[in-house]
């Protein structure tokens, strides 16, 4: 089973990692942490995490299994699905103190994942492996843990790719800094990439038709099956349809700001009495 186990991740469970990373203690060396999510046959997607406490030395290893206990506890109330399915570690490497870790979550979980995450960003990149662990050795002798690495992923929900997207925008910022656009900003946005889209489109089928370009069969299904999908409307209905849904928008756009003003207005009043 082990052997056709992937994990897949949501940029969520690593912002929190880096997250915790950046405000350990200062003698800390690594930080350590549970993974939750749902399992299913064959796959274990990640959706959450939270640190837990640990104090980490050559010689011995101890963690507050009562912390990792309550906050899982309040977890669970906040979203019932998800479920402990193995732990994190900022550290590229797989120890003896790991092995003595991993035990403790194989009590919490049958088969737990263990995530590692280099934050030590060896070659410019912050490197990511999971793995399962197996017993090995002879039975009523000598017992050790291997650990087997797992395929992984990195998945996102649409609301989590609309933040990714935002994020990138910031990254050739000084600052780091990007800013929201409005409601109207985003409507512009989007019919200006659905009109170079069309125009691609259109330009694709005017050089097939004049013999510019070679006629791509598969090409031509997905066209007929994307037009078949647009409900047929005349201009007239659309455009009405289209003004009376912008006026909506405008709408709401002109009430929200009306009421940040309010509420703007209001602040200052009450700390100037």
């Amino acid at each position: 089973m082990a052997s056709n186990l992937i994990c897949r991740i949501h940029p969520l469970v690593l912002f929190s990692i880096v997250d915790s990373f950046e405000r350990r203690n200062e003698d800390a060396k690594r930080v350590i942490g549970t993974l939750l999510g749902v399992l299913d046959k064959g796959s274990v997607e990640v959706t959450n995490c939270f640190t837990v406490p640990h104090n980490e030395s050559e010689d011995e290893v101890a963690i507050d299994i009562e912390f990792a206990r309550n906050m899982f506890e309040l977890h669970k109330k906040v979203n019932p699905s998800e479920v402990i399915v193995g732990w994190y570690s900022t550290s590229c490497e797989v120890t003896e103190h790991s092995v003595l870790i991993h035990e403790y979550y194989s009590r919490e979980t049958k088969n737990p994942v263990l995530m590692t995450l280099d934050t030590s960003l060896k070659g410019a990149k912050m490197g990511m492996k999971t793995y399962v662990s197996t017993k090995m050795g002879v039975p009523g002798k000598t017992v050790g843990t291997m650990f087997t690495p797992i395929p992984l992923e990195i998945t996102t929900y649409e609301p989590e790719k609309v933040g990714l997207e935002w994020l990138q925008h910031g990254k050739h910022n000084p600052k780091r800094i990007t800013n929201l656009s409005t409601d109207l900003q985003q409507v512009a946005g989007a019919c200006a990439k659905l009109q170079q889209k069309l125009d691609l489109v259109l330009k694709y089928v005017d050089d097939v038709l004049s013999g510019k370009v070679q006629a791509d069969s598969n090409v031509g299904r997905e066209l007929m099956e994307m037009i078949n999908s647009v409900p047929q409307i005349n201009r007239e209905d659309f455009e009405e349809m289209l003004n009376s849904n912008l006026k909506d928008l405008l709408m709401v756009v002109y009430l929200s700001n009306l009421t940040r003003t309010q509420l703007a207005i209001n602040e200052k009043l009450s700390l100037g009495s």
